[in-house]
């Protein structure tokens, strides 16, 4: 079979999700094995083909509050399952991961990250030396205050993980025309009622907005204003490095705002940078390309701060960069479920750099904000908070900003302060 016949057309359906990235996918999965019947994703490109395709794949469960946690625990569970259940994989690798801290105050921090991981159920435990040393031999260690080690966290490859949701809701009856850009809504009486795309108008009861970066872009097509603000991001791979396989476990140091894994035989070294970069979200629009090149000062510099630990990295070829431009919400909350102001209009965007380590789980908040009775936490992620508009958009796109550059930034105090940043820790 061709890919152009394995493509579907736009249909009229009672669910139209818009983006095919792995949050769009991951929704059409869950709703679809939820007993949704009648769903099709709309993608302007290819699955995988914009922001999710050049993530960096990590999945770390150690999180600033009880239901970050949790929402990472659940989409871990889901990795750790899916081949079994739907017979598709994510090349999810259950590695294991490492939180370096590099001064008293880190450590600090990580003993209240602890606790509030173990109230979750999830397991941790801080390292000896010598047991740093043995997970992570390709490291030079000296001057660790402290290793906090997260046995089932890992990672996986995005593309295999869209992949993987999309062929599990296929199977389910889901439909996927790719190449298909949305240029209009239909509204009704205050309700979605159809949605232009693929130069036709068909109809539907409830379109989902997971259309990442451009999400802000399909909002403005219901005449809608909300904060989804594009931030860079970006990561290199090397060529090979001795010492380094894929089985070693995801680094984050924290102090240096640095994380990295083994990509194959390769260093996959990624940061946040101290002054972010984003895109005014007034001035994207739908199909517009997002590309960005490499910004070499930024990478060198996260080169150099890993070479501290690993000097290997410094010392070889870079193989690949990958860059995007994932979308940032004011407050560091994901921006998920019904608007109040349009029946049938729901939002899943605003990921904050966490749409693919957290989307089984941000799926099921989508679907349980579908229920009459959400939770106290789902409730606080409508974009309810944002409409009708009190705030002004260089105010959201500054915040946004600081969101992304605070992402491992110390928490006010030790304890009681660790949901300040609300996206922190990674």
């Amino acid at each position: 079979m061709t890919r152009e016949a394995a493509v579907a057309e736009v249909r009229d359906a009672e669910v139209t999700i818009i983006g095919g990235g792995a949050v769009g996918c991951a929704v059409a999965y869950v709703l679809a094995r939820a007993g949704y019947r009648d769903i099709q994703v709309l993608e302007q490109g290819e699955l995988a083909g914009a922001t999710s395709g050049q993530a960096a794949g990590l999945v770390g469960q150690v999180r600033a509050s009880k239901e970050r946690c949790r929402l990472a625990m659940a989409s871990v569970a889901e990795y750790s399952q899916i081949e079994q259940r739907t017979g598709f994989t994510a090349d999810w690798r259950q590695t294991g991961s490492v939180r370096i801290a590099l001064t008293a105050r880190r450590a600090a921090e990580f003993q209240v990250l602890a606790e509030v991981a173990r109230s979750a159920g999830l397991e941790v435990e801080f390292l000896t030396a010598a047991r740093l040393a043995e997970l992570c031999p390709m490291l030079d260690t000296t001057g660790v205050a402290a290793a906090l080690w997260c046995p089932t966290d890992g990672y996986l490859q995005p593309n295999s993980l869209v992949m993987a949701y999309a062929g599990a809701a296929r199977a389910r009856g889901v439909t996927f025309a790719t190449h298909t850009t949305v240029t209009g809504l239909r509204i009704t009486g205050g309700s979605v009622s159809g949605v232009v795309a693929g130069g036709r108008c068909v109809a539907t009861d409830m379109v989902i907005n997971a259309a990442g970066p451009w999400a802000g872009a399909v909002a403005r097509l219901a005449g809608l204003h909300l904060p989804v603000v594009p931030v860079r991001h970006e990561y290199f791979v090397t060529q090979a490095v001795a010492g380094w396989h894929a089985g070693l476990p995801v680094l984050r140091i924290p102090d240096v705002r640095l994380y990295a894994r083994a990509e194959g035989d390769g260093i996959l070294c990624g940061g946040w940078e101290p002054d972010g970069l984003s895109l005014d979200p007034r001035e994207v629009t739908i199909g517009q390309p997002l590309a960005v090149s490499p910004d070499w000062d930024v990478l060198s510099g996260f080169a150099r701060d890993l070479a501290r630990f690993a000097p290997a990295v410094t010392q070889t070829g870079v193989r690949e960069v990958f860059r995007g431009f994932p979308a940032f919400s004011p407050d560091g909350r994901f921006i998920v479920g019904p608007v109040p102001a349009l029946r049938g209009f729901v939002m899943a965007a605003a990921c904050n750099a966490h749409g693919v380590s957290g989307s089984a789980g941000l799926a099921e908040h989508v679907l349980e904000s579908l229920q009459p009775d959400p939770s106290p936490y789902v409730q606080s992620l409508s974009p309810a908070r944002y409409h009708p508009r009190t705030w002004d958009w260089d105010t959201a796109r500054a915040q946004a900003e600081r969101i992304y550059e605070n992402y491992y930034s110390l928490p006010p105090s030790s304890r009681g302060g660790a949901d300040a940043s609300p996206c922190a820790p990674d």
